[in-house]
């Protein structure tokens, strides 16, 4: 058999493991899965902009030594068939180099093991001139004047990481990265920074991160569904649905913290977590169609590291898709919990279809199709259709269609998603304006059972008792 040695392209190469897809923030956050993995305690991330952009992210965990770390730089450093330890959180051995590489040309790790400091460096520009994947030792002298590396120098054991030459950004940009960094570092690992005992401390920028749980389970509105054991090949899954408050039950404050910068209705879904970290979240994976109404369904699923061939996590562990037999499952699940999540949307939607109040409002179906029309069999319409004039009432009756016609649904919708706690729409009537409403249908004249029909209509339900005295009492 005649072979033939045939190299990759060096430059192509690199340039092809630079758009593997990484987010900034989740580049970040495949870095700190290695100081997790490494029993850190803390991780510290500074990002510089000045003179140049520069990240470091120096964690206390184990370290390194030289033959360590040369292993560490190597591409594909690790086999991904092989069993991991329970809690670690890398797979493919390629985290530390894709993620670094996406967003820089150098990158440096100095570690420390053993009492003895290692340093080693790729440099993309430099490999690209020679050709050739040649990891450097720079002298450490030249990281002398930076302050993670002093730390690391104090400390008993530790790794230091450093991205140079970041050419993915603009300067003047740089601010709003660090801000959704650090929303999504707080999101991520949230679960190992609110641990009891032992809890992880990130810092960004000597901003002590706060954990972010999606679920909001602490508040007394949060339903929280049992939890439900999938078994599938060996492998146990636990499945726990969770309905956040309606916006009615919360301050604006957190019903817009629990939104996200993202909102209800992308942030709805399944959230994916192996080993405690969350990797995928916000998606039904084409089981349900995202909407207002499921907006409060977040579905909580807790794997490990041994089940990945199970839902089909990529390197940058921010895609995933099970396999068909968990789909069935999940979609199941998914169906049960859509039931709770529906009902606090339910029941004001059924409001308009209460037989017991009379509403300004009626919901009509013609052919499948969906109209709200005015209620023109309300008491008040009903007494000013006897009191207009034919002409007047066919303007009446126009405007009245042309109302009904240019309801500004979109404008709504988006406002109640938008700004949910801002509407005030019963404030446009006044407890004035109801008492001059209430004189005015005095002096027109009512029957006692037109009376009785206002008191069960919308505006006069909750004050029946005083409606009722000023109605039935004389001029």
């Amino acid at each position: 058999m005649k072979t033939e040695k045939v190299l990759p392209n060096v430059s192509n190469f690199i340039k092809s493991i630079r758009d593997i897809g990484y987010t900034f923030e989740v580049a970040i956050a495949d870095i700190i899965d290695n100081s997790i993995s490494a029993n850190a305690s803390f991780i510290k991330v500074l990002a510089l902009s000045y003179p140049e952009l520069e990240i470091n992210i120096l964690d206390d965990g184990y370290g390194m030594d030289k033959k360590e770390l040369i292993e560490a730089m190597r591409l594909a450093s690790k086999n991904p068939n092989i069993q991991r330890e329970k809690n670690e959180l890398g797979k493919f051995g390629l985290g530390l180099k894709t993620a670094s590489f996406s967003q820089c040309k150098k990158l440096t790790v100095i570690s420390k093991k053993n009492n003895i400091i290692s340093i080693r460096q790729w440099d993309l520009d430099y490999i690209e001139n020679q050709n050739e994947w040649l990891l450097i030792t720079p002298n450490k002298d030249l990281y002398e004047d930076n302050e993670y590396f002093q730390e690391l120098k104090n400390l008993d054991s530790g790794t230091l990481v450093i991205w140079e030459n970041i050419d993915r950004y603009k300067k003047d940009r740089f601010a709003s990265k660090i801000d959704n960094l650090m929303s999504h570092l707080s999101l991520v690992f949230h679960r190992f920074l609110e641990k009891s005992f032992n809890p992880l401390n990130i810092y960004v920028n000597d901003n002590k991160l706060k954990p972010f749980n999606p679920f909001n389970p602490e508040h007394m509105a949060t339903l929280e569904k049992k939890t439900e054991i999938i078994r599938f090949s060996n492998h146990k899954i636990e499945v726990t649905p969770y309905i956040l408050p309606h916006h009615s039950k919360v301050t604006k404050e957190e019903w817009d913290y629990y939104a996200t910068i993202d909102g209800y209705t992308k942030t709805q879904g399944f959230y994916l977590y192996r080993e405690n970290r969350l990797l995928i979240y916000g998606t039904w994976w084409g089981l349900l169609k995202a909407s207002d109404a499921t907006k409060l369904v977040r579905i909580k699923i807790d794997t490990t590291n041994e089940q990945d061939e199970l839902w089909g996590i990529d390197v940058k562990k921010s895609t995933a898709n099970p396999i068909t037999e968990l789909k069935q499952d999940l979609k199941r699940i998914l169906q049960e919990s859509i039931k709770d999540g529906v009902k606090p949307y339910n029941k004001r939607a059924k409001k308009i279809e209460d037989k017991t109040i009379i509403n300004f409002w009626d919901l009509a179906v013609n052919d499948k199709k969906i109209y709200f029309k005015i209620n023109k069999e309300h008491p008040i319409y009903k007494k000013l259709e006897n009191k207009l004039n034919s002409k007047i009432k066919i303007l009446f009756d126009i405007y009245l269609k042309s109302l009904e016609h240019y309801i500004p649904l979109e404008a709504i919708e988006y406002h109640i998603q938008q700004n949910s706690h801002n509407i005030s729409q019963k404030e446009l009537l006044t407890e004035d304006d109801i008492i001059k409403l209430v004189n005015q249908l005095k002096d027109v004249g009512m029957e006692k059972d037109d009376i009785e029909k206002l008191l069960k209509t919308e505006i006069f339900k909750d004050r029946k008792e005083f409606v009722y005295e000023q109605l039935l009492s004389k001029n």
